[in-house]
């Protein structure tokens, strides 16, 4: 996978070879406040593989350790550096420090079937049961 980065970035790293995701790095520090979120740009720009998604996924032990979580969506086409939003869900601020691990990318193979407008959909199981319908 091709991989362009700004001044300053960071490359995305396996800590172990077999790692499904690829850690990025903030460029530069910045405090994310309790309860509120913080943009950070990696200065990482990729070309997915045709066929797949870049999913960004909290790093556990941010999200364990500290209550810091990250979401997000790259689709195959998008070239920009990428930017990630990091949530502080605890009651104290977290500094972050250029390096830092931040967030980590995923790349799924993804389907994407054409869409077909209908009145009615096929009847299953389930049906339009929702949340709860399985038990506890």
């Amino acid at each position: 996978m091709r991989i362009m980065l700004d001044d300053g970035a960071y490359m995305p790293t396996r800590a172990h070879e077999a790692d499904a995701g690829l850690d990025l790095y903030a460029m530069d520090p910045q405090i994310v406040c309790a309860k509120e979120s913080a943009i950070f740009d990696t200065g990482v720009h990729i070309e997915l593989p045709q066929g797949t998604v870049g999913f960004l996924k909290s790093k556990s032990g941010l999200n364990v350790k500290h209550g810091i979580t990250s979401e997000g969506v790259i689709d195959v086409g998008y070239t920009g550096s990428i930017v990630v939003k990091l949530y502080n869900h605890s009651g104290y601020d977290y500094a972050v420090r250029a390096g830092d691990k931040i967030s980590q990318l995923v790349i799924l193979p993804i389907c994407t079937p054409a869409l077909e407008l209908v009145d009615k959909l096929d009847n299953t199981d389930r049906g339009t049961a929702g949340f709860g319908s399985s038990g506890r």
